[in-house]
């Protein structure tokens, strides 16, 4: 016991944590690019949070956004970073609640979907894309992202009546960072991304943002959420949501961190009303498809328009409130 103690004083003489009995939480961090280079984003914001909080803190970096939900649906994750639509599927499937959001540099509280190709590219509008896919490959993104797969998937598509799948010569689904490096690769013809990802190219290599052109931007989509169980301990989530919303504020080491995860500032707080509007998406999403399909019948058709119209007609209400 001697010698345990006299260890344990020399460690915290040298400035690190002893984690010996601290409650361990497990982090989720959404695939948005590849698990190193999200970790090298993440990790000193998680340090810090063992620091601050006494908590032991471990990082989840899944291959995809499903594989994150998951892991929070068993309780093997606690806490996750989500976008929106990834937000909405572990409210609803893993038993979780939004209780933060991302404060963007200039303190702005969303961003945009791109469609994005090489700058060389014969394509100059979507107006292209939209009248000759069949001479196009696309990069879609994952199926749970917001910023790549939803909101294309309604304004682009949708409002388009067009199917993705057999509208293009290929479509292949994957992150956004690897979206932009099969552009400037000319792997895909055009490939969604977003304004966080194009931000972070022009902080850390400027000269390949040059190569790149967009060519359709979305409507505001609100910033990312912070995602929770219900069921953690509610004195660990006092502790987490207190150095959450307290990060960065001052400190000119936790804004660096903060600016190189995606160029954030903060957090504020939230809950899952912020996820109404993506509801609101999905559901106008469903409407248009079942309203331009000709395979059912006139009666069911009406019965599924009901069905979603009282639906959009419940979140527009709890919008109001």
């Amino acid at each position: 016991m001697q010698k345990w103690l006299a260890l344990a004083g020399f460690v915290c003489a040298l400035g690190f944590p002893v984690f010996a009995g601290a409650q361990e939480i497990n982090f989720g961090i959404i695939a948005t690019d590849t698990a190193s280079t999200q970790r090298e984003r993440w990790e000193p914001f998680f340090r810090d949070m063992e620091k601050k909080t006494g908590l032991k803190i471990k990082s989840f970096y899944a291959p995809d956004y499903a594989g994150v939900i998951e892991a929070q649906r068993f309780n093997k994750v606690q806490v996750a970073w989500y976008g929106n639509k990834a937000a909405m599927e572990a409210v609803d499937r893993a038993n979780s609640e939004v209780f933060a959001q991302i404060v963007y540099s200039g303190g702005s509280l969303g961003y945009h979907s791109l469609l994005i190709v090489h700058k060389d590219s014969a394509i100059t509008s979507l107006d292209d894309v939209l009248k000759n896919g069949k001479s196009y490959t696309f990069g879609n993104g994952d199926p749970n992202s917001t910023s790549g797969f939803l909101v294309p998937g309604y304004y682009v598509f949708a409002l388009n009546k067009i199917e993705p799948k057999t509208h293009f010569k290929v479509v292949r689904n994957a992150s956004h960072g690897a979206n932009v490096q099969a552009v400037l690769n000319k792997h895909v013809d055009v490939a969604t991304s977003n304004t966080e990802e194009m931000e972070k190219l022009e902080m850390t290599k400027p000269e390949l943002l040059q190569q790149l052109r967009v060519i359709w931007k979305s409507p505001l989509i609100p910033s990312d959420p912070l995602v929770w169980r219900k069921d953690l301990d509610p004195a660990i989530k006092a502790k987490l949501k207190d150095f959450i919303l307290n990060y960065g504020k001052t400190d000119a080491a936790e804004k660096a961190v903060l600016k190189n995860i995606y160029n954030y500032t903060g957090f504020r707080d939230s809950s899952n009303a912020q996820l109404i509007p993506i509801r609101q998406l999905e559901n106008f999403k469903d409407r248009v498809k079942v309203e331009s399909d000709a395979t059912i019948s006139a009666d069911d058709k009406q019965k599924k328009l009901a069905e979603i119209d009282a639906k959009l007609l419940e979140l527009e209400r709890q919008a109001r409130r």
